[in-house]
């Protein structure tokens, strides 16, 4: 079982790692386009790294809780694994705030694009938007602190 715990657990940091990094790749060239048509695909790349983020969350949640539940030497009182948890909660919080401006583009983009209009300052401004950004990139060095404190486990 153990096994099997930890591979979910692994499996699920690598989908919540790669959807965290096709979201801000997406993204960050969305950012660098001009035509809103090319915007909203980018951001729809965006939104399936979004899907994996969730998806490998919810795995790497479930087998990472599943997997000190059948240690005996590491348990729920572990400073790390609590750290860990806080984490993990503070990225998903982040990454909630920090995916609402993308998403609010995503959608005028795909509008704009519908109707055969160019970029608009408030798509430029969705894009640009600096409480997003520093969200996003914070929750992503949370990541590597999260993964800093599995592999180093102090």
């Amino acid at each position: 079982m153990e096994d099997l715990a930890l591979f979910l657990h692994l499996l699920g940091a690598l989908a919540f790692v790669s959807g965290i990094v096709l979201a801000g790749v997406a993204f960050e060239s969305a950012r660098r386009r001009e035509g809103p048509a090319d915007v909203a695909l980018l951001l729809g790349l965006a939104r399936s790294g979004a899907v994996l983020v969730a998806g490998g969350g919810a795995l790497l949640l479930a087998g990472g809780l599943w997997l000190v539940g059948l240690e005996d030497d590491v348990g729920f009182g572990a400073g790390w694994v609590g750290a860990a948890l806080g984490l993990f909660v503070i990225v998903v919080a982040l990454g909630m705030i920090g995916g609402r401006r993308p998403r609010q583009a995503r959608q005028l983009a795909t509008r704009l694009a519908a109707e055969g209009r160019d970029a608009t300052s408030e798509l430029r401004s969705l894009l640009d938007d600096p409480l997003s950004r520093i969200a996003n990139y914070a929750s992503a060095a949370l990541v590597l602190a999260i993964l800093a404190l599995m592999a180093f486990k102090p």
